[in-house]
């Protein structure tokens, strides 16, 4: 059989991951607004004896480091799509960036607890005018970081009636996402923390906030871990969205799944394998056409069982 012949049942496994996503463009936007920010707020840290404030530096460079995983991972996922030594795309270069920045936060975190704690027994001299008003300049820059990088860091699939079951979730974005909101919470603590310090002699909130921070963004880190590693070891999909599948192939004829795996490959796209056991065995293409459109399957395999 000459290699043309087959062409019709050949395909590629890009996903359209080799396009600029609109995340990467805004990665590379709040990476530069972050690296000016960063070097404020570790410096007016520093200078005015806040350990709230420089928490919040320290985490705003974290926040940097993060967000360059980010821009690399986006560069190299859209650059290497058409590489077919990757069994289904670079989809998945998109978690693997967001579990390392989970991993970043949890580093610093744990950093911000240290510090923090040494602080009670260790304090220093406060400058609170002026680390109050770096701190309100940092906020309003995550802030505005985070209207950039679009809240929630995630779209809908493409039916927007059936029950969200199904997210593209773009966890490179989601990660980014989730350091700005750590920065800007450790900016709303640390001005909390200054104000209550300036007006009413309590220096000691300025390490407590340091350690609630800490506490939040170990909390946020934990959550990324747990969703980015389960698409790093192919966990299955929610049992409702695979019975959905399930119940499109056996609503027709005497169909009947004897095995199904469905799992993430990429931000909203999915893969599915499922073995069909039938009496009477029909094209493979049949079976693919009963499964939902709006579930954001891009590959399916079919296994055919004839039944007597």
């Amino acid at each position: 059989m000459h290699t043309q012949s087959i062409d019709k049942w050949q395909h590629d496994h890009t996903f359209e991951q080799d396009k600029i996503k609109s995340g990467e463009r805004k990665t590379f936007i709040v990476i530069g607004i972050t690296a000016a920010t960063m070097v404020v707020e570790i410096v007016a840290g520093i200078l005015y004896g806040s350990m709230a404030l420089l928490a919040d530096g320290l985490h705003m460079g974290s926040h940097a480091t993060a967000l360059g995983v980010a821009a690399v991972a986006y560069v190299f996922a859209r650059r290497r799509a058409k590489d077919p030594s990757f069994s289904f795309g670079t989809g998945k270069v998109n978690s693997l960036a967001g579990f390392s920045s989970a991993v970043l936060l949890a580093v610093f975190a744990l950093m911000m607890g240290i510090e923090s704690a040494d602080r009670f027994f260790n304090p220093v001299l406060i400058s609170f005018d002026q680390a109050i008003t770096v701190s309100v300049i940092g906020l309003v820059v995550n802030l505005a970081c985070m209207f950039i990088l679009d809240a929630k860091g995630h779209t809908h699939s493409n039916d927007h009636h059936h029950n969200h079951a199904h997210h593209e979730t773009d966890h490179n974005l989601r990660a980014a996402y989730l350091h700005v909101l750590a920065d800007a919470l450790t900016s709303l603590l640390a001005i909390f923390a200054l104000l209550g310090g300036k007006f009413f002699d309590l220096n000691w909130m300025d390490p407590l906030m340091g350690i609630v921070g800490a506490f939040m963004v170990a909390r946020w880190s934990l959550g990324l871990l747990r969703e980015t590693s389960g698409v790093l070891l192919d966990r299955q999909v929610s049992s409702e969205v695979s019975q959905k599948v399930r119940d499109a192939i056996e609503a027709v004829d005497d169909n009947r799944v004897s095995d199904l795996h469905l799992w993430q490959i990429g931000p909203g796209i999915y893969s599915v394998t499922i073995s069909i056991v039938t009496q009477d065995p029909q094209p493979p293409d049949d079976y693919k056409d009963l499964i939902p459109e709006n579930l954001g399957i891009m590959h399916s395999t079919i296994e055919i069982h004839p039944c007597s």
